[in-house]
C-alpha cells in the first residue's frame, strides 16, 4: 500500500465528510458551516418556495420568522438575524413563555442547548427562629441567540411547556456576572 502524504490525507478526510452530510456548502468567501443534523434544517412557520418572493429580487434572505415574547423581553438582534433553527427557542420557535419569571447563576453548560441554573434561597426554620441556606439546580433550555454565556453569568428564564423530561424553563435574559466560583451560596 503507498504512502499518503498529509495533503491528501485531508482532503480524502473531507471528501469523506462532505459526502456523509456533515458539512453544508457554501458560497465562495462564506465561512463553512457545520451541519450536525441528518434532517433539512427550516422553520415550519415560513414557506420557502413562495414564488412571489423568490420572482421579487429579495431572495431567500428575508424569509425568518421571530416574535416577541412580551413580558418586556426584547427579542435579540442574532435572533431576528441569525440563520439558526431551534423549534423551543422562544424567540424562533413554537414556545410560549407564561407562568413563572426566575433568574440563576450558571453552573455546568454540558449539554446541547440546555444549561443547569443554581437558585440560591433562605429557609425559614421555626424552632430555631433562624433561617438555613439552600439551593436548587434547574436545567434550562438556551436558545442559540444568546452566543456568549460563560459560568457565573445570571439569566433570566420564563416558565414554559415541558420541552423535555426535566426542562420546562427557557432563557429569556442573560447579565454578564463575575464568572468567579459556581458553586457556594451567593446573592445574585
Amino acid at each position: 500500500m503507498g504512502t499518503v502524504d498529509h495533503m491528501q490525507w485531508l482532503s480524502l478526510l473531507a471528501d469523506h465528510w462532505f459526502r456523509r452530510g456533515a458539512w453544508v456548502k457554501n458560497l465562495p468567501g462564506q465561512p463553512t458551516k457545520i451541519k450536525t443534523e441528518r434532517s433539512f434544517q427550516r422553520q415550519p412557520n415560513v414557506f420557502l418556495n413562495n414564488k412571489k418572493h423568490l420572482l421579487s429580487g429579495k431572495g431567500k434572505k428575508n424569509l425568518r420568522y421571530f416574535k416577541n415574547v412580551g413580558l418586556g423581553f426584547k427579542t435579540p438582534r442574532e435572533a431576528i438575524d441569525g440563520t439558526y433553527i431551534d423549534r423551543k427557542c422562544p424567540f424562533t420557535g413554537n414556545v410560549s413563555i407564561r407562568g413563572r419569571i426566575l433568574s440563576g447563576v450558571v453552573t455546568k453548560m454540558k449539554m446541547q442547548r440546555t444549561i443547569v441554573i443554581r437558585r440560591d434561597f433562605l429557609h425559614y426554620v421555626k424552632k430555631y427562629n433562624r433561617f438555613e441556606k439552600r439551593h436548587k439546580n434547574m436545567s434550562v433550555h438556551l436558545s442559540p441567540c444568546f452566543r456568549d454565556v460563560a459560568l457565573g453569568d445570571v439569566v433570566t428564564v420564563g416558565e414554559c411547556r415541558p420541552l423535555s423530561k426535566t426542562v420546562r424553563f427557557n432563557v429569556l435574559k442573560v447579565t454578564k456576572g463575575a464568572s468567579g466560583s459556581k458553586k457556594g451560596f451567593s446573592k445574585f
